[in-house]
């Protein structure tokens, strides 16, 4: 389930965060922003770090390393996670997702369509590029409406209730809205700045970004995975 939150997370978030001193956006051009940016995302490339708060046992678990997502125009989104710690790979061609922990040589492989269904739909809508926040959260402003760079602070609550999606906060970069200001659109930024994702049973999941690379154009072949040798296969 915690798999599953982080990369609903993935498919929102990725660029830096840069200074401003504009005047306060509206409710309104913030999420037009955030709209627009991501309508505009082909790829992106960055290095991530992690952070998973789980509530039960009071315990966290940190991660890191590099994420790729692609969303073909024709086909659902493609994603890789190669996390360095710890050690594992989460990958996906459109079709197929791949677990894989090298420290205990196995691979768990599922569809990607039984991983979303039901109650998680929310995220395949974004991995297929059909997401639009205004159809799918209430929205407002956090209670702390900017950080000291000026980004936007977000509350997003799902209208329809989701096991692994109960409370969303999105950072918006403030280049991405200075640009919707000024003209209406947003060039090459896909303009989350950092987010925090709250499940249903209490538990979050906090991601932040550095070196994001977008729309330079991935190799289809980085999100396909050529199971070693000597590895148990897991299915469902």
């Amino acid at each position: 389930m915690l798999r599953i939150g982080t990369i609903c997370l993935f498919v929102l978030l990725f660029t830096l965060p840069l200074s401003a001193a504009s005047p306060p956006a509206s409710l309104k051009t913030v999420v037009a922003a955030l709209e627009k940016g991501y309508a505009g995302l082909q790829d992106v490339q960055a290095d991530f770090s992690q952070k998973t708060t789980i509530s039960a046992i009071n315990r966290e678990q940190k991660g890191s390393g590099e994420v790729l997502l692609k969303r073909p125009a024709s086909s659902t989104a493609m994603f890789r996670f190669n996390y360095s710690r710890p050690k594992q790979q989460i990958i996906s061609n459109g079709t197929k997702v791949w677990f894989y922990t090298p420290e205990n040589k196995q691979v768990l492989v599922n569809s990607v369509a039984a991983m979303f269904a039901g109650g998680n739909s929310i995220a395949l809508s974004y991995l297929t590029g059909l997401g639009h926040i205004t159809r799918d959260f209430d929205i407002k402003f956090a209670a702390e409406p900017r950080d000291k760079n000026g980004n936007y602070h977000l509350e997003l609550t799902p209208k329809k209730a989701s096991p692994v999606l109960a409370r969303l906060q999105l950072t918006v970069s403030a280049e991405a809205v200075e640009q919707m200001q000024a003209s209406g659109v947003v060039k090459n930024i896909f303009p989350i700045v950092s987010s925090i994702i709250h499940d249903a049973a209490g538990n979050q999941t906090r991601i932040d970004y550095s070196r994001a690379r977008v729309n330079k154009g991935i190799d289809n072949g980085k999100f396909n995975f050529k199971i070693p040798a000597g590895v148990e296969i897991i299915k469902p």
